[in-house]
């Protein structure tokens, strides 16, 4: 079962050459997805004089977000493995298939990649504000928990059965490319309910640079527990059993 693989990581392991590169390689690609995703929000903001949001803002966002995201995993995947997400890290511990402390290290750079992403935004956009994720009129907190959630799990569900799976054959560009497809298509489901994160660090970015944290909590809660529970389900169901064993972190 995956909960038995989890271990904590020796301590010179966040130290380690292959470690600081993967940690670089997380950086990177998170403020290549961070720039063109949120970017895209800011590019639509400008086109409109900051109108209300349409239909086709919503397509646009979710395109944007799904080539961006396509493309940061696919040039991080033989580094880090192209996680590119707080959330995929923690699935990925909570299989077995990475260490507490090289998640760790992996988060720290996911974090600061998506606020460097949102600096160099507000800087080259002349100061155009990065809007913080927010919840719509008429949604609740907890209903947005549970939207991220259920997308969250999509979303680790399809890195497991494509990259994670031991028994998922040579896929190649297959992987990054449905895992880009998967969070497109959860933008257009729950972008106009609560801006359909499954990211926290994509909410972490705009939230540090804005300085808006109402109900910021969400966008953590809902990704970690749609990732955990997705880690269990597929590795109980389709992984366990079969002779697994913890995979190195730039296999995925």
């Amino acid at each position: 079962m995956a909960i038995n693989r989890i271990a904590i990581g020796t301590p010179g392991e966040a130290s380690r050459p292959d470690a600081i590169r993967a940690a670089f390689a997380e950086f990177f690609s998170m403020v290549i997805f961070v720039f063109a995703g949120q970017g895209s929000g800011m590019a639509y903001g400008k086109l409109t004089g900051d109108g209300p949001a349409t239909p086709s803002g919503l397509v646009a966002a979710s395109l944007a977000h799904a080539f961006a995201l396509f493309v940061a995993v696919s040039v991080g995947a033989n580094v880090s493995g192209g996680h590119v997400n707080p959330a995929v890290t923690f699935g990925a511990f909570v299989g077995g298939n990475i260490t507490l402390l090289r998640a760790i290290l992996y988060w720290i750079a996911q974090l600061l990649g998506a606020v460097v992403a949102c600096l160099l935004l507000k800087v080259s956009t002349g100061g155009m504000e990065t809007a913080a994720f927010s919840l719509s009129h008429g949604v609740t907190p907890w209903n947005a928990v549970v939207f991220e959630i259920v997308m969250t799990f999509g979303l680790v569900y399809t890195v497991y059965a494509t990259a994670v799976d031991p028994k998922k054959g040579d896929i190649g560009i297959i992987a990054p490319l449905v895992i880009g497809l998967i969070v497109g298509a959860n933008i257009l489901v729950g972008g106009a309910f609560d801006g359909a994160s499954m990211n926290p660090a994509v909410s972490f970015g705009p939230a540090v640079v804005s300085w808006t944290w109402t109900n910021h909590w969400v966008y953590w809660v809902g990704p970690f527990i749609g990732a955990a529970i997705a880690a269990i389900v597929y590795d109980t169901i389709f992984i366990g059993g079969n002779g697994h064993e913890p995979l190195p972190s730039n296999d995925f």
